[in-house]
This record gives structure tokens, sequence and C-alpha cells, in this order.
């Protein structure tokens, strides 16, 4: 019997440096690595706040041992349904550090792909991932679960839209190329303006990001000139100090409206900038009640994507018990297709004896026999499709065991 087993090291009980120690250099090669250990499905997934591997094998110690021979860092294990669940509930965004995040959908799927091409998954890991993947595309649009900004930089971005109506044909500054500028930035991409200008103190890390996001890169010193073309300024640098004075702002704003979105800490923007008319400034406290206030919608959605986890994890049990029905009808016709060759074979040689028989009448008994054995069969086989099911294991069970009991009455035999 196999079993599907698993082990994860994330955000929740570690620090950044141990998922660290225990991330893969080369995924592909660990793969083959525990295929060899005697797993005999697997798949590696790496993103960056977790490292989780999953397996299944007859062996259901056979991750712990591959944890210990890889000598990576204390991981959680489960197995089974636990393993499932985990599974589902990472897929559908409530084991991620922002809930309801979209982006473990594609990173499961490229650890799927990758497990795939290097011949690592089969009926049993295959079943769960796109289950789980079909379960997170079903949270998704069925709850709101993934909606509303949660993080500052994708809040500043919400807070403009809903302020301005739409970015579309706007001009934005963003002042900062660092981490939350990014962030900032790369969100403002998407939004069809007319366009996106950086400015940094390092210029060539402006250039950088302007680049890649067909913007233009601004010197700091130079910023007064496009404060003045800009709908919206978004301040998100690491400057421990103020940057945009009101003085700069009432020289470069000239009977225009400009909506200025300080997102740092300290406070890059002096407050009395609010006062230039046709100024209209939110900082960070402003984003983090957005954020807060839709973090509570979206953990007010997690009963309903629970029912969902409970619907999928239903379906992938029913699955792997079709499986194992599947698995046992395969046998059962084998067997009997034996049996009836081989009785087949004897009803042959003794009316051979008595005269023989023709090639059209050897076919009818061929059909004759097969047909029979189908027929005989099809209770059995509902039987087993029917229970499998319903979960019910016994009869199952008892099919193997009537094999197992049959082949050893065989080998016997043989022996005797």
């Amino acid at each position: 019997m196999s079993f599907i087993t698993s082990a994860s090291i994330n955000h929740h009980r570690a620090p950044v440096e141990r998922i660290e120690l225990a991330r893969f250099k080369d995924v592909e090669a660990a793969l083959k690595r525990l295929l060899r250990l005697g797993a005999s499905e697997a798949m590696i997934l790496q993103t960056c706040n977790r490292v989780e591997l999953y397996a299944v094998s007859e062996d259901k110690e056979v991750l712990k041992r591959f944890c210990v021979a890889e000598g990576l860092p204390p991981m959680e294990h489960a197995m089974g349904d636990d393993t499932l669940l985990h599974l589902l509930r990472l897929a559908c965004g409530l084991d991620s550090m922002i809930i309801g995040e979209d982006q473990i959908l594609g990173q499961l799927k490229s650890a799927y792909l990758l497990s795939e091409k290097n011949g690592a998954m089969g009926n049993v890991l295959s079943t769960a991932v796109l289950k789980a993947i079909d379960a997170g595309k079903r949270a998704r649009m069925e709850t709101r679960i993934n909606k509303g900004s949660v993080s500052i930089g994708s809040a500043a971005v919400e807070l403009a839209e809903s302020l301005l109506g739409s970015l579309r044909d706007k001009s934005i500054l963003v002042v900062g190329a660092g981490e939350m500028g990014t962030l900032v930035a790369n969100g403002l991409a998407e939004k069809n303006l007319k366009g996106i200008y950086v400015a940094n103190r390092t210029y060539e890390q402006a250039v950088r990001l302007a680049s890649s996001l067909g913007g233009t890169a601004v010197r700091l010193d130079d910023i007064c000139n496009y404060i003045g073309v800009a709908d919206v300024l978004i301040c998100a640098t690491a400057a421990p100090h103020v940057i945009i004075t009101k003085k700069m702002v009432e020289a470069c704003v000239k009977d225009r409206r400009l909506l200025i979105i300080d997102i740092t800490n300290p406070r890059n923007v002096e407050e009395s900038v609010s006062q230039v008319p046709g100024v209209m400034l939110h900082n960070i406290d402003s984003l983090k009640r957005i954020s807060e206030a839709n973090l509570a919608r979206r953990r007010a959605e997690v009963t309903h994507v629970e029912r969902i986890i409970a619907e999928e994890l239903a379906y992938i049990k029913r699955a792997y018990n079709r499986q194992r029905a599947d698995s046992v009808i395969g046998d059962l016709y084998l067997k009997a297709d034996s049996v009836r060759l081989a009785e087949l074979e004897k009803a042959v040689s003794r009316l051979s004896s008595h005269g023989g028989l023709n090639d059209v009448q050897k076919g009818i008994l061929n059909d004759f026999s097969r047909s029979l054995t189908s027929k005989i069969l099809a209770a059995p086989t509902r039987k087993l499709r029917i229970a499998a099911e319903n979960g019910d294991d016994d009869y199952i069970r008892a099919a193997r065991i009537l094999f197992a009991s049959e082949e050893n009455d065989e080998l016997s035999s043989n022996k005797a």
C-alpha cells in the first residue's frame, strides 16, 4: 500500500534563515535522489517563504529518511488526509503569509510540471495536486478570499485607483526604486498608464526599474519637473528624512490636481503639503487602515473557503478509492482471463482428440468463454466500484485477500 506524505518548513514556524537551509539549488537532482531513496512519486515546492516536499511510497518514512540524508533542518511531517488537507489549504491561500494571495497557484503548477518533466509525477500525487489547484481556483472564484489589497504597496495602488476612479491615461511618479518602490511600480504598470516615471537617489537603480516597466528614469535633482506633470506621486524611499516639501510642491503644482501617497516610515513627505491647493495627501496610516479592513474581509471568507476544501478533500478520497478499485478490477480481469485461457486450451485439446475443431469453431468457443467471463465478473465489478464510491474498503480488501489466497494456493501446489 502506498502512502502520500509531506514535509514542510515555512514562515509560520521558522525564520527565513532556517528556511534557506532547506532550499535546494538543484530541484531536479533532489527529485531524482528522492526517487532513488524509495519514493514512487515526488514533488518539491519552493517559494520565498516555504520549502515543501511531497512523496508517494510504500515506505511511509521515506521523507523523514530523505530529510536526514540531505541534512535538512527540522520540518513538519504529515501523512494521508493531513497532507491532502495541508495541500488544499495552501492552494486556497489559507496557509500563505498574505491570506488569499494568488501567486501560490502558479508556483504549485510550476512544481507539478517540473516533477512531471522528471518522471516523478504519478496518479496519486497528480490527483492531489491538480485537485488542489482546482480548489484554489474555486476559492478565488466563489469567495472574496483574494479581494482587496493587504500589502502596503498594493494598497497604495488601490487607494489611488479609488480616489481617481481609474489610473488609465494617468501619469505616475514613483520616488524610490527599492523593494517597496518596485512593488508599487510593478502594480501600477498594469494599469494602462499614460506614463510612469521612477526617481531614485541612485540613478542607475531608477534606470533599471524604469526600463523593466517601459517608463522613464528621473534624477532626484530633477524631480520638480515631473511633479508638475504627474497625476499621482507615490513616495516609497528608505530615506530617514523629508524629501518632498511644501515649498517644492507649491513651486511645481500650478492650477492642477495632484494625489500624493507617502508609504514611508519615517515620513518622506512634509505634512503641510496637504495645505497646497489641489493636492491630496495620504500617508501610511491611511494604507494600514485599508490593508487591515481588506484583511478582515478576507478572514471573513475563510469559512466559505474551508467548505470548498472539505468538498475537494472528499473528491480526492473518492478518486483514490476509484483508483484502488480499478487496480483490483484490473487484477480480477487478468486473473479471470488467465483461468479462462487455461480452461479454453484444455477444452480445445479434449475436443481435438475427438476429431478436432476448425478455426471458426475455435473462434466461437473463444468468444463464448470471454462473454461468459465478462458476465460473471459484471456484478463483482459493479459492487467494487460502488464500494469505492462509498468509501467501503472491506469489499476491496476482501478481493485483494482472495487473490493473495489463490496465488498462495497455486504456489503451494506447484511446490508440492
